[in-house]
């Protein structure tokens, strides 16, 4: 992937090759925090065969790239919070990584909020699943449609991923 700026986007304040460039390029990430914020790099830069190969094998889905491509296409992603972690350090096999991710869809700021589980396979960590605090304290905007694609990028439907719990 070819990110064309020097400032991560996963806003950690380093510059890209310090930062995610490296594991996107194939560096193993390692911790669980590192592989969430290069998961929302390959997010901003439209690296849709990056957040497939970083899924658990048991949740690639190829069905639904059409739908994750869509929402690369309709999305303009502002900035990253990592809320909290536990657990996903060097030493550790499984980490959870809460944070917020605010972006814009049809002219209206949103905020995906998740927490999301990793865990290692065969030494590299990857994403398994996520749940979406319902007192997260963080306004989510339900402007999507019900039936639209998530703009998270799971590509489930809307109201089967982040507008479950609103």
């Amino acid at each position: 992937m070819s990110i064309d700026i020097t400032v991560c986007p996963c806003d950690s304040g380093r510059n890209v090759d310090a930062c995610c460039g490296p594991i996107l390029a194939g560096t193993p990430a390692p911790t669980a925090e590192a592989l969430m914020r290069s998961r929302y790099t390959a997010f901003v830069g439209g690296d849709l065969t990056y957040i497939d190969q970083t899924h658990a094998p048991e949740k690639r889905d190829t069905a639904e790239r059409g739908a994750t491509k869509n929402t690369f296409n309709s999305v303009e992603w502002l900035r990253l919070e990592i809320l909290q972690t536990a657990r996903g350090g060097v030493s550790d096999d499984t980490g959870m990584v809460e944070f917020a991710a605010h972006f814009r869809q049809n002219g209206t700021e949103m905020i995906h909020r998740e927490r999301s589980n990793f865990r290692r396979d065969d030494g590299l960590w990857v994403y398994v699943d996520g749940d979406f605090p319902e007192d997260a304290g963080v306004p989510r905007k339900s402007k999507v449609g019900r039936n639209a694609p998530c703009s998270c990028g799971s590509g489930k439907k809307y109201k089967k991923c982040c507008g479950a719990n609103i």
